[in-house]
């Protein structure tokens, strides 16, 4: 079984805290041992599979695709005034 880490904030303390826990259970607060902290929304946890990890290829291609031909622009715009300047 997967024992995921969460955040939580203690209600009473205000400690904020990660822990890891069973998915049935809440843990006590490490500071005031509160039994009944808030489990708090991470921003961090991400599940990697093969079509997420495909999307983000596919966006990256997309950029590097842009951005050659951004680059390949200015350098043909540069050949062209550096032929203008040499004649």
């Amino acid at each position: 079984m997967a024992v995921p880490i969460y955040d939580y904030h203690c209600r009473k303390c205000g400690h904020r805290f990660e822990q890891l826990v069973k998915p049935d259970e809440t843990p006590h607060c490490p500071s005031c041992h509160a039994a009944d902290p808030e489990r708090q929304f991470a921003y961090s946890a991400a599940v990697s599979t093969t079509r997420t990890r495909g999307k983000a290829l596919a966006v990256a291609r997309s950029m590097s695709k842009s951005i050659k031909k951004e680059k390949d622009q200015a350098h043909a715009e540069y050949l062209r005034k550096h032929e203008e300047d040499h004649r």
